[in-house]
């Protein structure tokens, strides 16, 4: 039984809570919140204990659930690795460039398991193109959202567009060779609205554009390569594909003839089976099995870092002035 701590239970951390609740290898000691009108209410409704001292919470538990601001990320995570307790940490990794290579430092030192919370990796859509070979030549984001006063301590770059840099650095593997970006402050201080294009070593390309203040929800990524089209939907929790027929296509996929100058070609177009997952869920329960087992984590704290230098990469070009450093 792997003994939980919850650090920050706001709207996201209730979120955690729901879930850990459900995982029969977890056992829950309490939680950490200083703000006395949200504790109570979990206090309330889930009679967990809460802890007045986040060191106090931290010597009675194994692992961390880190759910705190951006810019408490630091003090919970450097407590826990210090106490050799294993850490998941919501997205960012950290508030600086400084603290998160510090973490990452501390973390391999230390030994213990961290994970970093790039839910859409468990996004269901995604999930349903895990046996499949993905090798991108050019991709195309689209993530949007309409505007909410939550979150907007950070700029778009690392509110909503990390997701989408996160998976990105996944499925392409290679470093960035150019990075060019603009982005505007509309409602908040930092960017609200950027587009970003990544040009990387391996020749790939991807194009990202990302919005807290749009009109319409959407959460799409279209991948390009050889022979095939990969369409996600993070949203709607859809994929499909469009590509040549090989012989490993099952007769059920839809296919047509299409003549071109090099012969006729026969296309294929397959919708995966996307299974009806919860994410978070799943990325937590992979969090607990790489500490039973003694695995890597899903989404380790490098992976993190890699995710957090392309950030605020495309933040220095776009000229925020209060990128942290």
């Amino acid at each position: 039984m792997i003994k939980i701590g919850i650090f920050g239970v706001g709207h996201l951390g209730k979120f955690h809570l729901n879930n850990w609740k459900e995982m029969e290898e977890v056992s829950i000691i309490g939680f950490y919140d200083p703000h006395d009108e949200t504790a109570a209410e979990v206090e309330s409704k889930y009679g967990l204990k809460r802890f007045i001292r986040a060191d106090e919470l931290m010597d009675e538990i194994d692992a961390a659930d880190v759910v705190t601001p951006t810019d408490k990320h630091f003090e919970i995570c450097e407590m826990a690795i210090r106490k050799g307790r294993h850490v998941f940490v919501e997205k960012p990794l950290a508030n600086t460039m400084q603290e998160a290579r510090q973490l990452v430092k501390m973390a391999k030192e230390a030994a213990i398991k961290m994970q970093v919370g790039h839910v859409e990796r468990f996004n269901p859509a995604y999930l349903a193109l895990k046996d499949r070979s993905l090798n991108p030549m050019f991709i195309e984001v689209h993530r949007l959202a309409q505007f909410n006063p939550r979150g907007t301590e950070v700029s778009v770059i690392l509110d909503l567009m990390i997701h989408d840099i996160d998976i990105v650095l996944s499925l392409v593997k290679s470093d960035v060779k150019n990075l060019y970006a603009s982005g505007v402050a509309v409602m908040t201080d930092t960017p609200d609205i950027a587009n970003v294009r990544i040009e990387f070593h391996n020749g790939c390309v991807a194009n990202l554009t990302s919005s807290r203040i749009s009109m319409k929800k959407m959460r799409k990524m279209r991948l390009f390569q050889k022979d095939a089209y990969i369409g996600i939907d993070f949203l709607e929790k859809k994929t499909e594909i469009i590509k040549l027929k090989d012989e490993k296509d099952q007769d059920k996929d839809f296919s047509f003839d299409l003549e071109t100058p090099r012969g006729t070609k026969t296309i294929v177009v397959a919708s995966p089976d996307v299974q009806p997952v919860n994410a978070i869920y799943e990325e937590l329960h992979a969090f607990i099995q790489s500490i039973i087992q003694n695995k890597p984590t899903a989404v380790s704290e490098i992976d993190g870092l890699l995710a957090m230098e392309v950030a605020h990469t495309i933040l220095q070009k776009i000229g925020n002035t209060q990128v942290p450093s």
